[in-house]
């Protein structure tokens, strides 16, 4: 650690010169990393505490370190700013210990390196993240189950390859996206727990060299391990990666949601109306109704995608131990999680504000929809599938070559179709029987959704478990 108490930078002794200012104005990270002062100062009082116990510190002097961290935090808290010479937040912490506390703070960085330094703030700022994302998650969740419980009787159709397929209720349909944000969840959970592993202790590379008692450091910053390897705790940013792959996926999803509205609200669908609070209008056409929330979490997602090829991009190279490029980490992981927490409240209070035209939705349903549920009606009555499949594409081409609806063709063409059609075989086009039909668990049937919404609201008030958890 250099001597020098005009800019108390924690290396330099080596050196002859100072460095460059080019060289510190790429170097310099502290607007960056500033964020992670709230957990830089807790692994610090930690760590004071824990050269205490090893007996590097009397613990007068560890007391003395503690207090003044205290007192640094709240000088950060009531708005104290970084200088010029603070190359990082870890710096500027250490200036403000000095001042806090006199040259006992000297002390502090024993036996520690920036590098588990920041490996630690890094990870206790990644787990805070992770569970401030949950929340976000659930309350987009919140936002879809509740306008889905209006929607169960509602019927639209659900689509293939963009072309109508089968019709579904309203709540089946809102509640397809509800659940890819559940499965997040549980990605974030478990992003979260592959983080609570504590780097503390392991020095630059090769670990501490006094008795520092990490079990005491994990217990005191709530990890649930310690690293077993120091070269390789200094050096693993999977953590990161893992809470942005599970960040990719959130907003993977938010796209999905957004670009259905997004078409169910054009003017060719018409099945839902945006409201006013999150819309934005033309500067030229005064009609226009845009659904700007949604257009901004689609191409957010790119972002994001963008964002963790970038991590992968830097770490897939990197020797062992720590370098430098690793100092990019926290960019890439910092800006998807910020995005995630401009997103989701926006789409949340977007989907709140919908109002769903479930007349328009119904129109949609034509009875060739149901042509699954007429062969079906043939195997009931002993065909098999192929052949009833074959029968009932017969009346398909016909009902398209007429321009007619497959309900108004006439008995003789069922009867010729297929000879087990009988006088009841129209009842089969019915919408409202297509998903009578479908009761089977996880089906868009009225009592199977009925059972979902049961399940989802379940899942809104429970914490997701993180795979490989007893609790």
């Amino acid at each position: 650690m250099s001597n020098d108490s005009g800019t108390h930078k924690l290396w330099g002794g080596r050196f002859a010169g100072g460095p460059s200012p080019l060289l510190d104005a790429i170097n310099r990270s502290i607007s960056t990393d500033f964020r992670l002062w709230p957990h830089d100062v807790r692994l610090s009082r930690a760590w004071a505490l824990a050269l205490g116990k090893a007996g590097v510190l009397t613990m007068d002097e560890a007391e003395a370190l503690r207090s003044g961290l205290d007192r640094v935090a709240l000088r950060i808290a009531d708005g104290a700013q970084p200088i010029a010479t603070d190359e990082d937040i870890h710096t500027m912490i250490d200036r403000l210990l000095h001042e806090e506390a006199g040259t006992v703070a000297s002390k502090l960085h024993t036996g520690r390196s920036r590098n588990d330094q920041v490996a630690t703030a890094s990870r206790l700022w990644t787990i805070d993240a992770c569970h401030k994302l949950d929340t976000a998650i659930r309350d987009l969740q919140q936002a879809l189950l509740t306008q889905a419980e209006t929607l169960t009787e509602a019927i639209l159709p659900a689509y293939t390859h963009l072309q109508r397929a089968q019709p579904v209720s309203g709540a089946h349909w809102l509640l397809a996206h509800f659940w890819p944000l559940d499965r997040d969840r549980t990605r974030v959970a478990n992003a979260a727990r592959g983080t609570a592993t504590l780097p503390l202790g392991s020095g630059a590379i090769a670990g501490s060299a006094f008795p520092v008692p990490r079990d005491l450091l994990r217990d005191e910053l709530g990890f649930l391990a310690i690293s077993p390897n120091s070269i390789d705790a200094t050096g693993d940013r999977d953590f990161v990666a893992e809470t942005m792959f599970a960040c990719t996926m959130v907003a993977v999803h938010c796209s999905r949601i957004a670009e259905d509205l997004i078409i169910y609200g054009s003017s060719e669908f018409g099945f839902v109306k945006f409201g006013d609070g999150f819309s934005t209008g033309s500067s030229m056409m005064p009609q226009k109704r845009n659904p700007d929330v949604f257009e901004l979490a689609r191409g957010g997602g790119a972002r994001v995608l963008g964002d963790l090829v970038s991590l992968l991009g830097t770490i897939k190279g990197l020797p062992s131990g720590y370098s430098k490029d690793l100092q990019d980490d926290k960019r890439a992981l910092f800006n998807a999680i910020d995005l995630l927490h401009l997103v989701l409240p926006a789409m949340a209070g977007a989907i709140s504000e919908l109002r769903f035209d479930r007349t328009r939705m119904r129109a949609a349903v034509s009875s060739a929809m149901m042509a699954t549920d007429l062969a079906d009606y043939l195997v009931k009555k002993g065909a098999t599938f192929r052949e009833a499949h074959g029968a009932v594409g017969t009346l398909v081409r016909q009902a398209e070559d007429a321009g007619i609806e497959m309900t108004a063709l006439p008995a003789e063409a069922f009867a010729t179709a297929h000879a087990l059609f009988g006088s009841d075989a129209r009842d089969a086009l019915g919408a409202e029987a297509s998903l009578a039909a479908r009761n089977i668990a996880g089906g868009t049937g009225p009592v199977a959704v009925a059972a979902q919404i049961e399940l989802a609201r379940a899942s809104l008030t429970t914490a997701p478990r993180a795979i490989g958890s007893a609790t």
